[in-house]
């Protein structure tokens, strides 16, 4: 791991739970990020949901519980009805139906965040989960929560996969562009950002490459609840939905917090 000298850190903050249901989930920078109650089955702040009037051109059938973009591990109802089928044939993959195992897969394999290996929190409200992935620090015996994940059931029924849908905002955000807006390359991206000596890489993924489409790194940012932004250019077929991911770090560990949104490429 890179290890950094010269730096002033940030005093690191030990994950706390309560032990009554609900939870509250503090980040590297100290600042509690997210209030999650089981109870809660319709967040009255959804950071992954379409707003009213958002264009999209995915059709309204391939979207999950027609509203989320679906970012991973499926791009469309047929991809995840055929994995139902070979799963009900001969338990192929089974990792799909447990949301802290595709949170994680996600971070890792899709994202490239391999530090991020942990599951700190898990809650689930009926077809939605939100999944506290996390890491082990340089120094500190408990892991830092760098990303709550958002999935739902894509499909109905107790064997519908788990998809990847956004990522709930916390003291790093990602605002610009809108969830599910129509995109065209270059981009501009942006959200707000509270921490120390902060540097901020943007990626533009897609389904099917392990690499990204598009990167710009790196902006320096801090502050509290400060504005950060970025431009980057991307190649992607249109018609597609991408994952615009955000992350910083650089002080405890190469990516301490990250943030992601859903949006689909202009068809020209």
């Amino acid at each position: 791991m890179k290890r950094f000298t010269g730096r002033t850190l940030p005093v690191l903050v030990l994950l706390a739970v309560a032990a009554a249901g609900c939870g509250a989930v503090r980040d590297p920078r100290g600042s509690v990020t997210v209030t999650a109650s089981p109870e809660d089955t319709t967040p009255a702040a959804d950071p992954t949901s379409t707003p009213p009037g958002t264009a999209t051109p995915t059709p309204r059938g391939g979207l999950v519980a027609g509203r989320y973009q679906p970012l991973w591990p499926f791009s469309t109802p047929g991809e995840a009805t055929a994995w139902r089928e070979a799963y009900r044939r001969d338990g192929r993959q089974a990792w799909h139906l447990d949301a802290g195992r595709t949170a994680i897969a996600f971070t890792r394999d899709y994202l490239g965040f391999t530090e991020i290996d942990q599951v700190a929190k898990s809650v689930r409200s009926g077809d939605h989960a939100r999944v506290h992935v996390a890491y082990n620090a340089e120094e500190g015996p408990r892991a830092l929560v760098a990303a709550v994940v958002h999935l739902v059931r894509y499909g109905t029924g107790e064997d519908a996969p788990w998809e990847v849908v956004g990522t709930d905002d916390t003291s790093f955000s990602l605002t610009r562009p809108r969830y599910g807006a129509v995109v065209r390359s270059p981009l501009t991206v942006g959200g707000k950002i509270t921490g120390v000596d902060e540097s901020v890489r943007v990626q533009v993924r897609r389904p099917g490459s392990t690499t990204p489409v598009g990167e710009s790194c790196c902006v320096g940012a801090g502050g509290t609840d400060s504005p950060w932004a970025a431009r980057v250019a991307f190649k992607a077929p249109p018609g597609r939905t991408l994952t615009v991911v955000a992350s910083t770090g650089g002080h405890v560990a190469t990516v301490e917090r990250f943030a992601v949104t859903g949006v689909n490429v202009l068809t020209p």
